[in-house]
């Protein structure tokens, strides 16, 4: 399933429900400029170029069960891109083959210049649904699952982490 050349270059493939749930972790609010957002009709192919919180590599003080660190580690060499101790973001690729159909609710394709943040990938067996902060939905009609996520170019630091549970009880508050 997955594939990781060095510690910088996430490679994956996803081909049933399982593997999918893993991209849709990595994937979690990925911001995504509509203007990256294409279907290529002849090739069965849709593409999207993604800005990714990179969940995986959480700076000290945050560890969790993905990191595989605790402050007891030893030290260890980084990468160029590895800035130490901070949140990063990094670009990234979604190409999902095998498509025969793309659907849109809830989000215009045509406004080039706008962001989605993607929340989850859903597959219910025919369709796999990009879900959008909003409701927003791009809905995939796929042949058979086939969908290969790759990171590209070199990390770099972020002061904003995705916080689900501040941006939920703000949206609670506005409504009450």
């Amino acid at each position: 399933m997955a594939k990781a050349a060095n510690a910088t270059d996430m490679r994956l493939i996803a081909k049933d429900a399982e593997d999918l749930a893993i991209v849709a972790a990595c994937l979690q609010d990925a911001l995504v400029p509509i203007s990256e957002v294409q279907y290529l009709a002849g090739e069965q192919r849709f593409i999207m170029l993604l800005n990714r919180f990179r969940w995986e590599r959480q700076p000290a003080g945050r560890h969790g069960p993905t990191t595989g660190r605790s402050s007891g580690d030893d030290a260890s060499f980084h990468d160029a891109d590895d800035y130490f101790d901070t949140e990063q973001r990094i670009h990234c690729g979604l190409c999902v083959d095998k498509v025969t159909a793309v659907r849109s609710r809830d989000v215009d394709l045509k406004q080039r210049g706008k962001f989605l943040s993607l929340l989850t990938l859903q597959f219910d067996g025919s369709n796999l649904n990009l879900v959008f902060s909003g409701g927003g939905i791009i809905q995939l009609t796929v042949s058979e699952m086939s969908v290969f996520l790759k990171d590209m170019g070199e990390g770099w630091p972020t002061q904003w982490r995705p916080d689900h549970e501040r941006e939920m009880a703000a949206a609670a508050k506005g409504r009450g």
